[in-house]
């Protein structure tokens, strides 16, 4: 076989990839990521309706992450022992049912254990879909395909913030108050996505029926290729659950990675559930609110699927995640000394686009830097321990703003978690050099 003819099978065999699989999946987490943050919406009028203070709200959504850290890597072990298909199926239909029964929620306890169960509900997903993705995807198309995906999550706040503040306008209807049908209706798709899973996601290339059988020959050689490059330059662990964990656990990387991540899942979650209310502090309509959320969101969304194309065509992993990072941090720490809600909004833009141009870049780094015997579990891993740093900010930032009643000093100790990961990527960076200095003497 030529050389042109491999260019084209796979050139046919990525468009094919690309579209078959990426939409179908940017959507299950365009609807995941509504059903976890549409809860900001609706503290705009819950909050007074079941008496939550800040605090019980920050601490509310807080549990959300620890259920999430406790259930996500048991779920990343499942789905390698169910298949994607089935387990990313059922991560989705169970969390659709919870997030449909937390519209009952009636005081600080009740909405407190709804968000603790939709936490376990949604463990796994995301690290799954990463998992899956590095299963399917030639390293080369990683950050952009990553970023397209991701981009689900600046795009369900630029769609939903609208949505939900439409939904709230029904209020009363049929005796149910304006946040419940914000909760009730944008947990269906999820439910009818999870059964749709079952049909759209193969297990494994090889059960893509869509793809001819060079396509499959050329995609499992590549994967197998990449799998084998990288087991030449990293020790191999033993495959019981025990020995994976320790591996994961004694790879210091993994615990770098974790708080480099943790400043961008701390900034992506916390913003995306207190910006409704931050800015609704300038004394703006719901709808209004609803209407200026979308900018800040909708630039990110372009941005980031740019910028993981920029970081793929030049290969670039270290500088394309630390300068985001960068620019995020010096942007939260510039709204202490402005109280304009033109120029807040703009420093808040600045913030998001730093923070999810990352998200390409940064997961095909971990890709490249984690050994393939632990890659599941320390993907896993690194989310997980990141939503530890993302649990306790949400709780910071409620307590902060009850006892300064400042939203730019709530927002500080995001400052600082950006500003530190942006400084250790080039630790991890310099680890990676060292590798594939390694393997070139090597072979």
């Amino acid at each position: 076989m030529n050389k042109q003819s491999n260019d084209e099978i796979e050139k046919s065999t990525m468009r094919k990839l690309g579209f078959r699989l990426i939409p179908f999946l940017v959507l299950c987490y365009f609807i995941a990521y509504i059903d976890r943050v549409n809860i900001g919406f609706a503290a705009l009028t819950m909050n007074q309706d079941i008496g939550l203070t800040a605090s019980a709200f920050g601490f509310g959504a807080t549990l959300f992450f620890v259920a999430y850290v406790l259930c996500e890597m048991p779920s990343n072990m499942a789905m390698e022992r169910f298949g994607a298909r089935r387990w990313i199926a059922r991560i989705m239909i169970t969390w659709g049912i919870v997030g449909f029964c937390s519209s009952f929620a009636v005081g600080p306890i009740s909405y407190s254990v709804s968000r603790f169960l939709l936490g376990a509900a949604e463990a796994g997903f995301f690290p799954g879909v990463i998992l899956y993705l590095s299963q399917c995807i030639p390293k080369a198309y990683m950050a952009r395909i990553i970023a397209i995906f991701m981009v689900a999550i600046p795009l369900s706040n630029f769609i939903g913030s609208p949505l939900s503040a439409l939904l709230l306008k029904m209020d009363g209807v049929a005796d149910f108050a304006g946040w419940q049908w914000l909760l009730m209706l944008e947990a269906l798709p999820a439910i009818i996505l999870g059964l749709l899973a079952l049909k759209v996601l193969p297990n494994r290339p090889s059960e893509a029926k869509w793809l001819t059988q060079q396509e499959q020959d050329w995609l499992s050689g590549q994967l197998t290729k990449e799998r084998a490059a990288r087991e030449s330059t990293t020790q191999k662990h033993p495959h019981s659950v025990s020995g994976m964990l320790k591996s994961v656990f004694t790879n210091k990387y993994i615990w770098v990675l974790s708080v480099i991540y943790m400043g961008s899942s701390a900034t992506s979650n916390t913003l995306s559930l207190w910006m409704p209310q931050i800015l609704k502090s300038f004394h703006l309509s719901n709808m209004q609110t609803g209407l200026l959320n979308m900018i800040p969101f909708g630039i990110a969304a372009v941005f980031m699927i740019y910028w993981g194309m920029r970081a793929d065509k030049s290969g670039e992993r270290v500088k394309a995640t630390a300068i985001p990072l960068a620019i995020t941090a010096v942007s939260f720490a510039a709204t202490l000394f402005t109280d304009s809600l033109t120029i807040t909004l703009v420093l808040l833009t600045l913030v998001l686009m730093g923070n999810y141009a990352i998200k390409g870049p940064f997961w095909a780094l971990c890709s490249e830097t984690l050994p393939p015997a632990t890659l599941a579990t320390g993907i896993a891993a690194i989310n997980t321990f990141a939503h530890l740093g993302t649990g306790a900010m949400s709780s910071v930032i409620g307590v902060l703003r009850d006892q300064t009643g400042s939203f730019p000093m709530a927002l500080m100790p995001l400052c600082a978690l950006t500003a530190t990961g942006s400084l250790l990527v080039f630790l991890v960076g310099k680890q990676n050099r060292r590798a594939e200095q390694v393997a070139a003497i090597s072979s």
